[in-house]
């Protein structure tokens, strides 16, 4: 079968441009990687086919350039651009530009990134589309007063989130009307620096549920299949740090009722591409929250127990093919786990660039390490902290966790300080290896 393009351009950096990378040439297809001054030495741009300068290392004049991008790719030959995650993976407006330009754009239509990516506009949808949804404002708090008499219909505690957005910036809980002041002009505020819209909505705060979301992915011939679901649940502040699939909660009955459920509300959208439906679970209901039109960072563990490449589905649905396999087709074997390894003090959290000297990589059966690291690279201060994503598989959830820790202790990072450590501790916690945890485990144990 012929390649589904000829040339992919990627904005992007790190591990993810370097995954794109890999799937493209594995399906025939060149690469171009648009990088910043600061990646210029990057695993990426040494792989790739070719490589662009964007710009200098501030997001703003290089992956968040969308002249300079689109520049770049029309010059570079490119028929496709993959946005990858984070910088302009759910921007519309470039999604749109890209289009206009008569370059494909691997990703949902600029429509669906629109309305999704506004939480508000997105849980009407979800509603409508027959999914629970958490009880809340139905649109952006318009007056503290406004917000007073909603906390107090409600009860307390409630969560004022950012309807732009999303990774915990602009997000407050309120336990009491004395707090709620106070929390709405922060959540304000951090929404406006963090997405360029400070609009704010409230929903009722669950005191213990668990982070479960659903891949699904669908073409543009009316197929749309789920891949089961993740389980996020272990996270700093609202930061997700260890995945898994499937979540050690949910039976079988369970996972085919929640997906299909998920399935056939975003097929009702008449959505393309992947897409991640996230929900907040809690004594046995799950209530959306919100749905990511783009690849996850965490998508390796639904990689890992179905067998399905989803970078490789994604780029073929963006050029029209169909998908290459049926809900019918997708089995789940074994279980998976993510650590997500951050460039970062262990105690302090703060982010630790930096040049490697020495590094190696763990391997072994049930082993994969997605990272852009080399000995001798340098770490630039620019950008997130991730550098690496390192993910076992087992024939159950046991075993993952035991070549999880074996693999935490053969990996060598030498040069920075990282967050290996801090995974040690967490993965011999017996609270978390009998999967007794919730959103809140987290803080209240290690953060209090």
């Amino acid at each position: 079968m012929a390649a589904p393009f000829e040339k992919v351009f990627i904005p992007n950096r790190g591990e993810i441009a370097l995954r794109i990378l890999r799937a493209c040439k594995e399906m025939g297809i060149a690469t171009i990687v648009g990088h910043s001054s600061a990646d210029t030495n990057s695993m990426a741009t040494r792989l790739a086919d070719e490589s662009v300068c964007l710009g200098p290392p501030p997001p703003t004049q290089s992956y968040l350039n969308i002249p300079a991008i689109l520049t770049a790719a029309r010059l570079a030959g490119a028929d496709a651009i993959h946005p990858g995650i984070g910088f302009l993976a759910e921007n519309a407006d470039f999604a749109r530009i890209v289009k206009e330009h008569e370059i494909a754009f691997i990703g949902p239509e600029p429509e669906q990134i629109q309305a999704l990516g506004d939480k508000i506009t997105a849980k009407r949808i979800a509603h409508e589309a027959g999914l629970t949804t958490v009880p809340g404002s139905k649109d952006p708090l318009k007056s503290e007063a406004e917000a007073a008499d909603l906390a107090k219909s409600m009860g307390y505690p409630v969560l004022i989130k950012a309807t732009a957005g999303g990774g915990g910036r602009g997000m407050q809980i309120v336990n009491s009307p004395d707090d709620l002041e106070r929390a709405l002009a922060m959540a304000k505020q951090e929404a406006g620096a963090a997405f360029g819209n400070d609009s704010v909505y409230m929903e009722k705060f669950l005191g213990h549920p668990r982070h479960i979301e659903v891949q699904i992915i669908a073409d543009k011939h009316g197929k749309i299949a789920h891949l089961g679901e993740r389980e996020c649940s272990i996270q700093r502040r609202h930061q997700k740090l260890i995945e898994e699939a499937p979540s050690p909660v949910l039976t079988p009955e369970d996972r085919k009722k929640l997906g299909e459920q998920t399935a056939k509300a975003v097929a009702s959208l008449g959505y393309v591409g992947v897409g991640t439906v996230e929900f907040l679970y809690d004594q046995d209901t799950a209530y959306f929250i919100e749905m990511n039109t783009r690849l996850q960072v965490e998508h390796t563990v639904t990689e890992m127990i179905t067998g399905i490449d989803l970078v490789a589905e994604q780029i073929r649905v963006a050029a029209g093919y169909p998908l290459s396999f049926d809900q019918s087709d997708v089995r789940f074997t074994g279980h998976a786990i993510e650590c997500r390894i951050n460039a970062e003090d262990p105690h302090t959290m703060m982010p630790s660039p930096g040049t490697i000297k020495n590094y190696h990589a763990p391997g072994g059966f049930g082993v994969r390490f997605d990272s852009h690291l080399y000995s001798s690279y340098t770490i630039p201060p620019y950008y997130d902290s991730l550098i690496g994503k390192l993910i076992t598989h087992g024939h159950d959830r046991a075993q993952a966790i035991e070549r999880m820790q074996r693999a935490l202790a053969e990996c060598v990072i030498d040069g920075i300080a990282t967050n290996l450590e801090f995974y040690h501790t967490l993965l011999a916690d017996e609270e978390f290896l009998s999967a007794d945890f919730d959103v809140n485990w987290y803080a209240k144990k290690y953060m209090s």
